[in-house]
């Protein structure tokens, strides 16, 4: 595969473009992609003409460029994630109905938690994720039930990096963390009051496939009010409970890479800059 003279192969520069889109900015001019990406203009106008030619990507104006209709129509068609969420999504619809705020489903990636679906009521409170939106798993209760049941490399690999605090309350020391690993295995569950965002605290519960390994993280967020989300607790596991049964019965191969891939990393976070 060719590679630049930065020694980049083109799959890596054209990685970065597609990663320059986010929930937040889903059409993005091409100067814009070349900042995001970190390349040259005339290299990213290349690459995007040849992304729309495949449909990867599609023009939404003049000068605007977004995410294409076919890059998801392949994504869904074998993810095991969408699988996932398929399995997941009425026991999620029973506990939404129960608990009346969020309720979502993440997988661990890399050193963050990618949301793979939510269900929100009219007048829930603001909360920072969204569908294929990430949170740092060191500071979310997904993050740190899915760090807890994920192997020893796994979570090494995330405690030997900085962490960043997000409030008074995120937890950044190693030694405290491993403790509240310990501690989420022993409960089944995580409770993490305004770690992430002010005011508003999340209870998390493991799902796990029919090998025992760990897949996803079932979440609720409330309000900050620990009496009121702890009374939710029973819902919320036994609704995991559910998933993983449903996992287990079909069988499915669900293991997502590992964040303990040194190689996969190291990619991660450069084109997340």
């Amino acid at each position: 595969m060719a590679r630049s003279t930065s020694g980049e192969s083109v799959m890596e520069r054209v990685l970065r473009i597609i990663e320059a889109f986010d929930v937040s900015t889903p059409v993005l001019t091409v100067s814009e992609i070349a900042r995001r990406a970190d390349l040259p203009v005339t290299t990213a106008h290349r690459l995007v003409n040849e992304l729309v030619d495949l449909r990867m990507l599609e023009r939404a104006g003049p000068y605007q460029i977004r995410i294409g209709l076919r890059m998801w129509e392949l994504s869904s068609r074998s993810s095991r994630v969408v699988r996932l969420r398929d399995v997941a999504l009425p026991f999620m619809e029973d506990l939404h109905a129960v608990v009346r705020q969020h309720t979502q489903l993440g997988v661990l990636d890399g050193d963050e938690v990618l949301y793979i679906e939510r269900l929100s009521a009219p007048g829930s409170m603001a909360n920072a994720t969204y569908v294929a939106g990430r949170l740092p798993a060191h500071a979310c209760s997904a993050g740190l039930v899915l760090l807890a049941f994920a192997s020893a490399d796994v979570r090494e690999e995330i405690l030997s990096q900085p962490l960043a605090r997000y409030t008074p309350n995120t937890v950044t020391d190693p030694q405290q963390l491993r403790k509240i690993f310990a501690d989420i295995r022993v409960q089944g569950h995580c409770l993490a009051d305004s770690m992430t965002i002010p005011n508003a605290v999340g209870a998390a519960a493991p799902v796990f496939d029919a090998n025992g390994d760990i897949v996803a993280a079932l979440t609720i967020v409330v309000p900050s009010d620990a009496d009121r989300i702890v009374g939710h607790i029973p819902a919320l596991m036994t609704a995991a409970r559910g998933i993983s049964r449903t996992v287990g019965i079909a069988g499915f191969n669900l293991t997502l890479p590992l964040a303990s891939d040194t190689k996969f990393l190291a990619i991660h976070r450069k084109n997340r800059r």
